[in-house]
């Protein structure tokens, strides 16, 4: 069943259907405990390093953590939001980019507001003015490399995420 149809039957965006299909297969998979706990924190730590690299405006960095085939995917209200600020630096940005060279350009050196959080339950980070999220990054994982970020703006959106911010 397409993700489009989920998100319709659950009520939540097609991008919340993915997230939560992604985290019951990892739970099915794992059946949880430990492991799942040490998956969980091998996680936070890729979003960590991505976090740095991308503050650092480490190239090398980001690409080493980003998987070849990677995917960005941003809705519309953060496409129009990088548009409304390509006057001050911001690069281009689509509703999709796709690959490591790619997206790592995208990143280098823009996350010095981005916050680490959990999303869902999951690592990811936040941009927040005050205790406003204004933006949320959510990273999907796998073997130690990044493999999708969905970059959400769209303030009804973020209303369907949970969204805990970390303590700095």
């Amino acid at each position: 069943m397409p993700f489009v149809e989920i998100a319709a039957i659950v009520g939540r965006s097609e991008q919340a259907a993915r997230q939560l299909a992604s985290r019951a297969r990892r739970r099915v998979q794992g059946g949880g405990g430990p492991t799942q706990a040490a998956d969980r924190e091998r996680r936070r730590e890729v979003v960590d390093a991505f976090l740095a690299a991308s503050r650092d405006g480490d190239f090398a960095g980001l690409l080493s953590l980003l998987a070849p085939d990677v995917v960005l995917r941003a809705d519309d209200t953060a496409v129009r939001a990088a548009a409304a600020s390509r006057w001050g630096g911001a690069p281009d940005l689509s509703s999709e980019v796709r690959g490591a060279r790619e997206v790592a350009e995208r990143f280098k050196g823009r996350a010095r507001g981005a916050t680490r959080a959990l999303i869902d339950g999951e690592p990811g980070a936040v941009w927040a003015l005050g205790a406003r999220v204004r933006a949320v990054f959510v990273f999907s994982v796998e073997n130690g490399q990044i493999v999708e970020i969905a970059l959400v703006m769209d303030p009804a959106r973020i209303s369907e995420l949970e969204v805990e911010i970390a303590a700095p």
